[in-house]
């Protein structure tokens, strides 16, 4: 008979989370199809909407992509004037970044046919739960462990 850990849940939480993060990817990229968008350009549009836009160097850098490929990312956006490419007046060797109206329109939209998709994927949930959900989420995010497998575990590693 399987021995199981001391002091461990009875119940794993990996392929519930795998499971729900799925369906709220699939959902999510449903929406944004019907918007014309991709994953990618609601992330690009968010952050330089949230910085006020953005040099191309520095959005590379915040997207932790390589710099051929963002330009590639910004030809999209600006092919549908979603975003404003114009020269640094600091450094005319650079590029700054900006969403325009229209991109701000449609961020506006895709985050409510977002928001409306998480809420058909968590719908069995009421408001607080919801919150509680994020809190833990976010808990567990910022890495706070605890546990004496975890910290077993921490301690083997650290000893190899």
């Amino acid at each position: 008979m399987a021995s199981s850990p001391v002091n461990q849940p009875v119940h794993r939480s990996a392929a519930l989370l795998d499971h729900l993060a799925r369906r709220m990817r699939l959902q999510g990229e449903s929406v944004l199809v019907q918007l014309g968008l991709r994953p990618r350009h609601l992330v690009a549009l968010t952050v330089l909407r949230d910085r006020g836009g953005s040099t191309q160097q520095a959005l590379s850098s915040t997207l932790m992509m390589d710099g051929t490929n963002v330009v590639g990312l910004l030809n999209d956006l600006e092919a549908e004037q979603l975003i404003a490419r114009r020269r640094s007046p600091e450094d005319r060797r650079r590029h700054v970044v900006e969403v325009t109206a229209e991109g701000l329109e449609l961020l506006d939209k895709a985050e409510c046919a977002l928001a409306a998709a998480e809420n058909e994927v968590l719908g069995a949930l009421d408001e607080a739960q919801r919150e509680a959900l994020y809190g833990l989420l976010q808990q567990a995010a910022n890495g706070e462990a605890s546990g004496s497998c975890t910290e077993a575990w921490a301690t083997r590693s650290v000893s190899r």
